[in-house]
């Protein structure tokens, strides 16, 4: 991977194209899956924010009694039950704070349990979702962009669902709640606010739609800055090697900027919402005790459903609700950001978990059998004796065939995307135990034919049979037990070598796994590790050479013992002396074992029973090493012009 061609400019992750819109049903999705999780507490939340906000509410109400009991008793001069008043009604207003602030910490305290639960729940389902996405989805996107989701993206789900949710649910309810008792009062004064919260809506309205653009932006972008570092940080020695440390500077630095751009567009639109609502809200409480003090002063018939009057006792709770009014309008502004980046990133998150799984409409099972009076039959005993369970549908019947690992092709034609074709007319055959290989230049179709003998994609034409069976009628986790792959790039993971071994076969005994190692040339060097066997690896094995973590990784496919094995290039990363030894390993491994073998050095294809050259899609020639060289083709130019084929 040249650290030139490792940009992500012009490829985009999982997430929303530039000009993309947010689902519309987005936030229903949320809650709907939420309340799938936590059926019982989050109403129960939902009614404790409803009673907090309604008693937060509810001050300007006692306010408004207690002037009015004081202004009574001034024009009446009876002021002998006033205090006792006063104290019913201040002791009522603290029992029912002490009532919201209870609810308040009960309703935290759930939902710390619910966010958690929730990121826990969607995390679990965007890593399900993922395990059954086939090998397209991950060959066509950014490792990094699709980490993005589980850091990012959770994260701005976590503050929406913790802190802007129930804001917004509290916001709402305060304000409905404040209408209303504006109207119990007076609808002219209620007119009078409306207007001025008319316009500060119209106003969030223009200036939060502007942030959610951005925010929307600014999650794309986070994707693609985190996947160029991810690729970097991963390509780091081929970047010194090729001394492009510069480039790869500038071009992070101009995802960088990209980044900065939309971020800062978002956060200017945010930051400069919340002062203009202020200032818009101290305006409109100036105007509504003008109104006020006009109706007092001319003495305007009041209409409201409480049926008071115009007074001192109206116009201060109604300045105190005018306030309230506004502070809540404030905190919606304050919340748009949180909500608006949780949301974009919930789309990104929703859109893998919508990507189709991988199909599998097979129904042939590998299953485990005896032999009894000459017929197979199926067996819940271990008897490492395997065949394919084959239900006909046409008359109901079952029959088990061998495992063999009898392979053919038959006029297979391919294409990735549907449009380039990139195999034409591939027809060959491996019976059980050969060594077929395949050569040609890079590009011409050997690693694309063994990736449909597993069905990490389908043919678009022709027809694959395992031991005689359609593989399309297979299902794939049994078809993929009875193939086994050495990858040229080896993946290891974090754990002891014996762990890592028995990756390839779960049930597999330590006696099994050191069984492995030594067919694979791998025991010599894991003995010579500080703890053996249980030496810890982790960072892909960065502490191993790439000959010992290739070693590692054939000893973990001889552990699985498949009848059919491919090896892509698995000694190219191998000195010629460790080569020998591993040939030697192979060699006892691929022993009655059907083995596909794409190799650049042609001392591992040499000995193959049949090399199948490929150019361009197109099998050019196939024979044994002998043939091939009499006959003075592509293979004799390849193997008597180099070494190495590339």
């Amino acid at each position: 991977m040249a650290a030139a061609n490792h940009g992500p400019r012009g490829r985009r992750g999982p997430g929303l194209a530039p000009g993309e819109r947010l689902s519309k049903g987005i936030v229903k999705r949320i809650l709907k899956d939420v309340l799938s999780f936590f059926p019982a507490r989050l109403p129960i939340v939902m009614g404790l924010i409803m009673i907090s906000s309604l008693i937060s509410s509810i001050p300007s109400v006692f306010q408004q009694k207690v002037i009015a009991v004081i202004e009574s008793s001034y024009k009446s001069g009876d002021w002998a039950g006033v205090s006792g008043e006063i104290i019913r009604l201040v002791l009522t207003l603290v029992v029912l704070y002490a009532i919201s602030l209870t609810a308040t910490i009960i309703f935290n305290q759930m939902m710390a349990t619910i966010t958690q639960g929730t990121l826990k729940k969607m995390r679990e389902k965007l890593f399900d979702r993922m395990e059954t996405l086939p090998v397209r989805f991950f060959d066509q996107r950014q490792v990094g962009d699709t980490m993005s989701l589980y850091t990012n993206d959770i994260d701005a789900l976590r503050q929406m669902i913790s802190q802007s949710f129930p804001q917004m649910l509290n916001t709402f309810i305060m304000i409905i709640t404040v209408i209303c008792i504006m109207l119990y009062y007076s609808v002219y004064m209620t007119a009078v606010v409306l207007a001025g919260v008319a316009l500060m809506f119209v106003i969030t309205r223009f200036v939060g739609g502007g942030s959610a653009k951005f925010f929307f932006k600014q999650q794309q972008a986070i994707g693609k800055a985190e996947g160029y570092i991810q690729e970097t940080i991963s390509g780091a020695k081929v970047v010194k090697v090729f001394c492009h440390e510069k480039e790869c500077r500038e071009e992070f630095e101009e995802l960088n900027r990209d980044l900065f751009d939309v971020a800062s567009r978002a956060n200017k639109y945010a930051n400069i919402l919340g002062p203009i609502l202020n200032n818009m809200g101290n305006i409109l409480y100036v105007i509504v005790g003008i109104a006020g003090g006009f109706f007092v002063s001319t003495k305007v018939d009041n209409i409201g459903i409480g049926g008071l009057p115009f007074s001192i006792a109206l116009v201060i709770p109604f300045l105190g609700m005018t306030r309230m009014f506004c502070g809540q309008i404030g905190q919606i502004s304050m919340q748009i950001n949180a909500v608006v980046a949780g949301l974009a990133g919930c789309e990104r998150i929703y859109r893998v978990m919508d990507e189709l799984p991988e199909e599998d409409e097979g129904y042939v099972h590998l299953v485990n059998v005896k032999e009894e009076n000459g017929e197979l039959v199926e067996t819940d005993e271990k008897t490492n004796i395997w065949a394919w369970k084959h239900p006909h549908k046409e008359d109901g019947t079952v029959t088990y065939t061998p495992l063999r690992g009898d392979i053919v092709l038959d006029t297979v034609d391919f294409s990735y995307d549907g449009k380039k074709q990139v195999l034409f007319d591939i027809s060959l055959y491996a019976k059980p135990g050969q060594k077929v290989a395949f050569v040609g230049s890079t590009g011409a179709g050997k690693t694309t034919v063994t990736n449909l003998l597993n069905r990490f994609y389908d043919i678009a034409d022709g027809k694959i049979r395992y031991d005689g069976i359609n593989i399309n009628k297979i299902l794939k986790p049994d078809l993929r037990h009875a193939v086994g792959v050495v990858l040229q790039d080896t993946n290891l993971f974090t754990g002891t070598v014996m762990e890592n071994i028995r990756y390839g076969r779960l049930d597999a005994t330590d006696e099994e796994c050191i069984s492995a190692a030594k067919l694979a040339g791998a025991h010599d060097f894991i003995s010579h590790l500080p703890k053996g066997y249980e030496t810890v690896i982790a960072g892909n094995a960065a502490n191993l050479s790439q000959g010992q973590r290739q070693l590692l990784s054939i000893a973990r496919v001889a552990v699985a013992d498949p009848p059919v094995m491919i090896l892509d290039e698995a000694t190219s990363s191998i000195d010629t002396r460790t080569e020998q030894i591993v040939q030697r390993g192979m060699d006892a491994l691929m022993k009655g074992r059907t083995t596909f073998v794409i190799a650049h050095r042609l001392s591992t294809v040499k000995n193959s029973d049949v090399i199948i050259v490929l150019d361009h899609g197109r099998i050019i020639e196939r024979g044994d090493h002998d043939e091939l060289i009499a006959a003075k083709g592509q293979y004799y130019r390849l193997y008597t012009g180099a070494f190495e084929l590339e």
